[in-house]
Formats: C-alpha cells, structure tokens, sequence
C-alpha cells in the first residue's frame, strides 16, 4: 500500500471512529444510568486498531520497547502494521489475547526519590489505544468540570485559572492535596465496580481487568504481581486513574456547600458560620477552596481522606497542607498567592512560576552544558537548549513570568559562554564575541540563535469555567 492509499485508509478510519465516538459520547450524555453491553466489538474493530496503531506509533514512547523488545519502527520494517492489527484482532476476537507484563523503569523524582513507570509491549498498547477510544467518550459524559487532568481540550492552566478565580472571590483557605502513591495503590476491585456502572459487556471488562493484573518485571527481572494501582505510563492508566477519583469529585459536588449550592444558599451557610468550598483536580494533584475557617478546611480533610479510602487511597500527612492565599501555595508548578499591588492599596492574586520549577529548569540547563562534550559545535548546543527552553516558557507565559524569564535568560547565557570558553580555553572575549556572538553578547552558531526567555510576552489566561466544549458534538 503506497503512502497516499494508507493516508486515505487512515483518514476513513479517524473519521468512522469520531462518529462512533458522538453516538457513544450522546447516548451516555442523554442517559446518566445506561450500561453499554457491545462495546468488545468496537475494540476490535479494524478502524480502531488502525487510530490506535497510528497514536501509539505517534508517541514518543514509541521509540522504547516493553518486555518484547520491540518498538513501533521494527515492527512496521518487520512483520508490518497489517498484519501486527490482523493478529492482534483474530486474538481479541477468538478471546486468546492475554496482555504481557510491563516493563518497570524506575526515574527520578525531585528530592531524590523515584516513580515507577510501566512501559507496555507495543501490541498491548495498541489494545489499550482502542479501548481507550472506546470507553473515553462515555466516562466523559460523567466526569465533572472540576477535573482537568488527562482529559481532551482541557490543561493544567484551566486548573490554575480555575485556583485562581476561586481564591479571588472569597475562597481564601486553601487543602492542597497530595494522594500517596495514587497510581500504585487504586483499588482494583472497588476501580471495576466503577467501570460495571458504565460499561456491561463482560469481554470489555475482562479485558480491562487483565491489564490492571499483567503483572510487572522490574529491572531485577523478576516477575511481581499487581494486586492494586494501574501502571503509571500506560495509555488506559490515566482514564482509569479518573475513573476512580472521580469519586471525589462527586463527593464534594453533592455536598451541601460544593458548587451545586445556588449564590442565595451559600450566603445563608455563610451566615450560619458554615463554610462553602470547591474542589479542582489535576489527576491525583487537587486543591480544595474553602471560604470558612481553617477549622473548616481541616474537618473537610479528614473528610476527604475517608472518601479516597474507598478506593484504596491515602492522604500524605506531611504533603497535604492547609494554607491562606495570602501565604500562598504551589500547584501545578506554579505559585498563587495574593498580596498588594505596586503602588495601591488594592490586594490581587497572582501566579507565577514556582521557586522550584525555576530550579528545575536551570538544573537542566546546567546539566545539558555539563554533559555536552566540547568537541561538538556550538549549533547541536543551541539546538537542544532551545527546545527546552521554548517549551518551559510557553507553559509559564500564561502568568507573572517576566522576571523568571529575565533570570533564566542571564543564567542560560552565563552557562553558554561558559561552556565556550571551555571549548576555547586561550580564547579573548573580543575573539569569542566575533566568532560566537555576531559581534555582540548573544550566542549564535551558524545556523541558529540561542533562545532568549528575556523576549517572551506573558498574558493572561482567560479562565473558561464549566463551558469547556468536548471534542464531540453536542446535537446530532
């Protein structure tokens, strides 16, 4: 098949399953009690399998390979897409699928601990792609507009913006929450009673519960069970990890003070000296608002921790804080806090990038110029700072960056000349600035400029509540 008949197959494909994903999307919009009992069918569609293949080729983790040791190129020079999503579909059908363990890698976290990533085969990944299509646009249908996290046409500004109106309008307490080892740690048992409420074809089911018990091999080789948690870095784990916190969500928006209170009503708890409170989640990172007292914000904890132990999950005691605005807290790496504005009397909320996202990423400007062998040329350089440097400022621009941005630039710049004048020890500056600065101060190799954050314009993020649109149409 040449490439312009497989960009046709694919685009009929893409397009088959956007319909498909409406109707499912609609009826489980329509109808908040209906079980979906053929879904198994669609899992093993050809149409599916070829939207999953193309999202898991797509990925960057298609460069790695699972326990297999085969990745999304050697597959498709190898054996080939077709026939990889003609076995895996005469599998699901004749029910002989069983997915592999995943591969455990263990990456470092800041402060010097580590998280657990599971790297599944490609063939399992691309069954979870499907199921993934599949089963996203019903559970989406009941998922709540306080969550944000790992859901289509939403992001972490959302969730930032969201603290951020909360806290400007009377929300002054603040429960950041920190969930212990969230994705090790899921009930399995009390996870599938969530998905049967949604989903009543037995294969789905099976399907999903034989990958939450694949099992794991961990870099010793040796095979352990799963009994609890989704492996973190799957593509099916971030929808199942919503699933089960949504029980929070709903917990808090059921409560008598949560968002489903009328303004009349939540002046009257007000007045009774009863707090009112909203809840914004990010995955397992959430912030509970509270307009109360700090009393308040402690009992709706204590609350909050007995919710998530029905699903298996505990607080961190010593990460879940209780903070004012006006000391201010970090979410998403960010930093929102209230204080006065320059040259008034007037108080504001703020965000701006949080002490150690600045840390963090100087670290790794520090890091790349470290490693970088001198014998390379200035270009391959200026070639990976760039990149980093572009995406973190495009994540903070939305804010009051500008002084990070300043003080990221003048670091990066000290770190590049200093590399340089490693690379040229017997160098002047007048050399250095003729042969590397274009006459001037700024780093620039034959083929690119070094990126300066110093230039970036921050705006603000314009805060789009509940009327965030789906990526299926409503009517129809």
């Amino acid at each position: 098949m040449n490439t312009d008949e497989s960009e046709l197959v694919l685009f009929r494909a893409e397009r088959r399953v956007r319909e498909i994903q409406a109707k499912l999307h609609r009826w489980a919009r329509d109808d908040p009690h209906r079980r979906f009992d053929d879904l198994f069918n669609l899992v093993a569609d050809p149409a599916f399998l070829l939207v999953a293949w193309d999202r898991v080729r797509g990925n960057k983790g298609a460069r790695t390979a699972g326990v297999d040791g085969a990745t999304a190129a050697s597959i498709a020079a190898g054996t080939g897409v077709e026939v990889l999503l003609g076995e895996v579909r005469s599998q699901l059908k004749d029910r002989s699928f069983q997915p592999l363990p995943v591969r455990e890698r263990m990456i470092p976290k800041p402060g010097g601990k580590l998280r657990r990533l599971g790297i599944a085969t490609v063939r399992d990944r691309v069954v979870q792609a499907s199921l993934k299509l599949v089963l996203e646009p019903i559970f989406e249908a009941d998922f709540l507009p306080c969550s944000y996290g790992f859901r289509p046409k939403r992001r972490a500004h959302d969730a930032v913006a969201e603290v951020r109106y909360l806290t400007s309008h009377s929300y002054e307490w603040v429960v950041e929450g920190d969930i212990k080892a969230c994705f090790d740690e899921i009930s399995h048992p009390a996870l599938m009673d969530r998905v049967r409420k949604r989903v009543g074809d037995k294969r789905v089911l099976a399907l999903v519960k034989a990958f939450l018990k694949s099992g794991i091999l961990n870099e010793d080789r040796v095979l352990r069970k799963t009994d609890a948690g989704t492996p973190q870095g799957s593509i099916l784990s971030p929808l199942l990890s919503n699933v089960a916190l949504s029980v929070l969500d709903e917990y808090i928006a059921q409560a008598p003070g949560g968002p489903a209170a009328s303004q009349s009503r939540r002046a009257t708890r007000r007045r009774h000296g009863l707090p009112n409170y909203r809840l914004c989640r990010y995955a397992d990172d959430w912030c509970l608002t509270v307009s109360g007292t700090k009393a308040d914000a402690d009992t709706l904890r204590e609350e909050i921790a007995v919710v998530l132990s029905t699903m298996g999950l505990r607080l961190s005691p010593e990460k879940t804080l209780i903070t004012h605005i006006d000391e201010g807290l970090v979410f998403l790496g960010w930093r929102i806090q209230r204080h006065r504005k320059r040259g008034t009397n007037r108080h504001y909320v703020y965000t701006y990038p949080a002490r150690k996202a600045v840390m963090a990423v100087t670290g790794k400007v520090k890091t790349l110029c470290r490693r970088m062998g001198t014998n390379q040329p200035l270009d391959v350089l200026l070639l990976r700072l760039n990149r980093m440097l572009r995406g973190w400022c495009a994540y903070f621009r939305p804010g009051v960056s500008h002084a990070a941005f300043k003080y990221l630039s003048h670091y990066t710049w000290a770190r590049v000349i200093g590399w340089l004048r490693r690379k040229h020890r017997r160098i002047t500056w007048k050399e250095l600035r003729r042969r590397f600065c274009g006459a001037g101060w700024w780093p620039t190799g034959q083929e690119r400029t070094l990126f300066d954050p110093a230039t970036v314009r921050t705006t603000r993020y314009r805060y789009r509540g509940a009327v965030i649109p789906t990526p299926w149409p409503i009517t129809g």
